[in-house]
């Protein structure tokens, strides 16, 4: 939790062939005060007041190969971590202006052949000026009906091709089966094949007749990425008929995008990550998920993507893992935007007791698609056999042993083994 009051702090991998001090001020000046030459007025008093301090710098190791190609070149390129320093007085409490900051030209600086944001610490400034999630667990929780253990959830698939009234045919397989949350695919917004307004009240009527029948109403997260007018009004025509999600992407919409829908949204915002990978695959370059997630925390999302284990994606479990606990930490002393993981991505039953193990808690959504749909006794088998694994997972029974007593989950594990 951050302790901050008037200055702010981001963690940085480096790569560099000429000194790692030389490089480290050649950042802090970059993102601050500083520039190539000497300028009127850059004062040693107004370097006091605004340049960014170097508070961190250990070298932890050398190599021969540069991780990425550049202008500079040498016989050993340094590994570094650096922590750099600004004082909020340069930016204020402002999130847009927070990632040009810790990010804006580092990247492409001459003296780098690798560099990546660890983690941001912030003053509770950033938390007093944006929503931060409305819901988060507790709301999630609360709307969903799911007191303990995870939401089971699933995605449409296919992806698109549905038209509206196909989309609420599957949602009421889904529903009847019993499942906790739904989403639109991230592909699904507004196609003319299947445009919003018309799955939303096809969806909803689905939704809505099944919660009169059974008491429980599952939340489904209706994609309504798009403009942020759009979007507003999307996600009033979601509340008006009784639904208990929205979903967005992330980098589609963008950091000023979700923070307007934030303000706005009266339901849990779902967000999802797709393009990821574009900012984090190379272990050298781009961000982690620890730095990067908490400015859609705080911009007020409720919900966010982590990938799974041995899921389809290039990943390692380990940093699944890391960005999952790493979203239900607390952030502020009087705002903890802690939010809900969702693990998605190849998931079935047999995963589901290593990533109880491994998470340490089941605040999460647990959404599988072909781990459902594709159980061979059908959906409503899919969905049981997932809860049946979760439950032997909290009960401290392993998987196989609880499986001799539950038929849907044996052949879950026979299935997906």
């Amino acid at each position: 939790m951050s302790t901050l009051s008037d200055r702010f702090e981001a963690d940085y991998l480096i790569e560099t062939p000429v000194s790692p001090e030389i490089a480290a001020a050649a950042m802090a000046g970059e993102q601050s005060s500083g520039t190539f030459v000497s300028v009127p007025g850059d004062t040693p008093e107004l370097q006091e007041r605004s340049a960014a301090r170097i508070e961190y710098l250990e070298v932890i190791g050398t190599t021969e190969t540069p991780a990425l190609p550049g202008r500079h070149s040498g016989e050993t390129y340094y590994r570094a971590k650096v922590t750099l320093s600004w004082p909020l007085a340069n930016i204020g409490p402002d999130l847009l202006n927070l990632m040009a900051t810790v990010s804006g030209n580092l990247f492409e600086l001459a003296q780098f052949s690798g560099l990546r944001i660890l983690d941001i610490r912030l003053p509770d400034a950033f938390g007093a000026a944006y929503p931060g999630p409305k819901f988060g667990i507790a709301g999630t929780r609360r709307l969903s009906g799911v007191e303990t253990g995870p939401l089971i959830g699933t995605i449409v698939k296919p992806s698109v091709g549905f038209d509206a009234q196909q989309t609420a045919d599957l949602v009421r397989t889904l529903a009847d089966a019993g499942i906790d949350f739904i989403k639109d695919d991230e592909l699904q917004a507004d196609g003319p094949n299947c445009p919003f307004d018309e799955r939303v009240h096809k969806v909803m009527r689905v939704i809505n007749e099944v919660a009169d029948r059974t008491g429980k109403k599952v939340m489904y997260a209706f994609n309504l990425t798009g403009e942020i007018d759009d979007m507003r009004r999307r996600h009033d025509l979601v509340k008006e008929l009784g639904g208990t999600c929205v979903m967005a992407s992330l980098n589609s919409v963008g950091l000023a995008g979700i923070i307007a829908l934030a303000r706005h949204t009266e339901l849990p915002l779902h967000a999802h990550r797709n393009g990821w990978g574009y900012l984090s695959r190379h272990p050298m370059l781009g961000w982690e998920y620890t730095a990067w997630s908490k400015f859609w925390r705080i911009a007020g999302v409720d919900h966010m993507h982590v990938n799974g284990l041995r899921n389809k994606f290039s990943e390692s479990d380990e940093s699944v893992v890391r960005s999952a606990k790493s979203v239900t930490e607390p952030l502020f002393p009087s705002k903890s935007c802690a939010i809900m993981p969702v693990f998605s991505s190849g998931q079935s039953a047999v995963q589901a007791g290593e990533t109880y193990a491994q998470l340490g808690h089941a605040d999460c959504i647990y959404a599988a698609g072909g781990g459902i749909m594709a159980h061979p006794e059908g959906p409503a088998a899919g969905v049981l056999a997932l809860r049946e694994a979760w439950n032997a997972a909290i009960q401290g029974t392993t998987v196989q042993e609880y499986a001799k007593t539950h038929p849907a989950l044996a052949a879950a594990l026979r299935k997906f083994n």
